[in-house]
């Protein structure tokens, strides 16, 4: 079959390496994340337990293994089983076998990570959680080393590149106006969810600098993606460029595995020649393959063929003056229309959780401040780099001043301290009791900058705090509030 030579792209065996075992490698991290976080947040005794949110639950709109019945140990059950398949796809060991054996692996792990998403509530409406989700359908119909890589689902690994990258571009130009006048990276590095080590040092550099990240973003984003379809060298260029912003992301700040898949499915446009050129010890010749037996490659194009006909409401939504940022269009999370950051905060207001034990919660009390992994808390503390791992409950901290700090779960979690719960304690970094019921509970908030390096030499701190208000006042559970 000559004309099916086409559909074979044997010079992107490096690219099908770093696709299956860099996705493989985020799915471990998913469900890592999900195994340490989950019980306590969203479990039988969580902040939003998933028995609860099943009582009022479409079976139909999403699926899920936990329809029927959720318990922890059955959760841990899927998410031990994620990590055995996503390990051993790390490991290239399905790959070795027919293209059915990763294929298998990956579409388990997709079912098996849209079960917890589809229950995740809150905790899990981040538009990396579909994104996973979609890459690992996608790269599941790459085959093994017994086949060629399929050069259809690589091109679709590219889309999804592109939706990705132009998306975010297109929400930005038509988000607020700081990316319009150059000046949103005057505030990004410091208000963003999360700060990571470098996020000061990245914060203090000077504005031209900053106008000139906001131009590259653009240019990464609204430009280059569109090369990711051209020849080669282009295609490869258009995927270095991609892979080198998003590694500035990465080192200037915490966005769970956003910028890593995205550093991932990049690689979808990069060609062996291209590789071999830059790192030489990359092999031109990884192994010889057989024709590819016809049933694998009706598989291919039917699955191709279900993506490109899912993309026209993404490719609608692209174009659309009210574009959507971060969502489906099918409850299978196929082929969806991503963004980010259409408006950058320009002030950070942090909300500080304090206990205290004294018997009368006023302002002579002995309130002592518990302390959060990720999120900004004491002024001192260098800030730490998390990402790919996900710290939900941090992230969630972050929106609280944006929308509001009556929601659901913060109640919840503030119950959960006042009961010492250990399990929602050993998601924060200090516990200023040491295991021991606070009386009282209260929400504050502070307004957080970076410090100048003068301030920072002069007084030691990364942060200047100012005190703002009181949001939600004193709470005990003695007192049956």
């Amino acid at each position: 079959m000559d004309w099916a030579a086409w559909f074979d792209a044997p010079d992107y065996e490096f690219a099908r390496q770093v696709l299956q075992r860099g996705v493989a490698a985020l799915y471990f991290v998913a469900f890592l994340s999900s195994l340490n976080q989950f019980p306590a947040l969203l479990g039988e005794r969580g902040l939003l337990p998933v028995p609860d949110y099943l009582k009022g639950f479409s079976r139909m709109r999403r699926p899920t293994l936990f329809r029927w019945r959720y318990s922890d140990r059955l959760f841990r059950a899927v998410c031990a089983t994620g990590l055995v398949i996503s390990g051993v796809l790390v490991l290239g060991l399905p790959q070795l076998g027919p293209p059915w054996v990763p294929l298998a692996a990956f579409l388990a792990l997709w079912l098996l990570y849209m079960s917890v998403v589809n229950v995740g509530q809150t905790f899990y409406g981040f538009g990396w959680e579909m994104l996973l989700l979609e890459a690992g359908f996608t790269v599941a119909f790459l085959g093994s080393d017994q086949t060629d890589p399929p050069r259809t689902v690589l091109i679709l690994v590219a889309w999804l590149v592109f939706r990705l990258e132009f998306g975010a571009g297109m929400i930005k130009i038509r988000g607020g106006r700081e990316w319009r006048d150059l000046t949103a990276l005057y505030y990004h590095h410091e208000t963003q969810p999360m700060p990571g080590p470098l996020s000061r040092q990245a914060h203090l550099l000077p504005k031209p600098f900053h106008r000139l990240e906001v131009v590259g973003n653009h240019f990464a984003q609204l430009v280059v993606p569109f090369f990711l379809f051209a020849p080669q060298p282009l295609g490869s260029t258009a995927a270095g460029i991609i892979i080198f912003t998003q590694l500035w992301l990465v080192a200037s700040g915490n966005f769970a595995w956003l910028n890593w898949i995205a550093i991932v499915l990049a690689f979808a446009g990069v060609s062996d020649p291209v590789a071999h050129a830059v790192l030489p010890f990359i092999p031109l010749d990884w192994h010889s393959t057989g024709e590819t037996p016809l049933w694998w490659l009706l598989i291919t194009l039917a699955a191709s063929l279900l993506l490109v006909v899912l993309s026209y409401g993404p490719i609608k939504n692209l174009f659309s003056h009210y574009q959507l940022m971060n969502a489906s269009f099918n409850r299978w999370q196929l082929v969806n229309t991503y963004g980010a950051f259409g408006t950058v905060t320009k002030q950070r207001v942090e909300v500080a959780v304090e206990g205290t034990l004294d018997e009368e919660p006023d302002e002579a009390a002995d309130w002592r401040e518990y302390g959060f992994k990720g999120k900004p808390g004491d002024v001192r503390r260098l800030p730490r780099q998390w990402a790919p791992y996900h710290l939900r409950l941090d992230w969630l901290m972050w929106f609280l001043p944006l929308r509001t700090v009556h929601e659901e779960w913060f109640y919840a979690f503030l119950g959960k301290l006042l009961e010492a719960d250990a399990a929602m304690l050993r998601l924060l970094r200090t516990d200023p009791f040491d295991g021991e019921r606070p009386r009282w509970v209260r929400a504050r908030t502070y307004l957080y900058r970076f410090a100048t390096r003068a301030e920072f030499r002069e007084t030691g701190q990364r942060w200047i705090r100012t005190p703002l208000y009181e949001a939600i006042p004193p709470i005990s559970l003695r007192a049956g509030k």
